[in-house]
């Protein structure tokens, strides 16, 4: 559901390694990069309202006050469990492994802790297959 999120970051060159990483596991591509931000996804637009984009900027300091929660779609299992390995090898901290939720009979999802304190969960809402 989400169309665009923009994160701000202490550090950008070590969250562009964490974030190429998870992005790449979930199918993303990463379609922006410059001196002060990074982007991956696609942008919305009235032809194609599904689409969903992410900027991440360096700026503020690490503050775990400032942490938050997003929810990335994943396509399959597969891409929650590689979001998560993938994420942990390149800074991430482990928040829920990778499973099946409470939410209903087919949410799979895992969560990290991003570098900078932001809450990541990766979900797939499908049955396995």
């Amino acid at each position: 559901m989400l169309d665009h999120v923009s994160l701000i970051v202490g550090d950008l060159a070590r969250a562009e390694k964490f974030y190429d990483a998870i992005m790449r596991a979930l199918g993303y591509p990463k379609v922006v990069r410059d001196e002060d931000r990074i982007g991956y996804g696609e942008r919305s637009s009235a032809e194609h309202p599904e689409r969903c984009y992410i900027s991440i900027r360096g700026g503020l300091p690490k503050r775990s006050e400032s942490r938050r929660h997003w929810a990335f779609r994943a396509p399959s299992r597969q891409a929650v469990i590689a979001f998560h390995k993938d994420g942990l090898a390149n800074g991430g901290m482990d928040d829920g492994a990778p499973g099946l939720r409470d939410y209903h009979p087919h949410y799979f999802a895992a969560f990290l802790i991003d570098p900078d304190g932001n809450r990541l969960e990766a979900v797939c809402h499908r049955a396995e297959s």
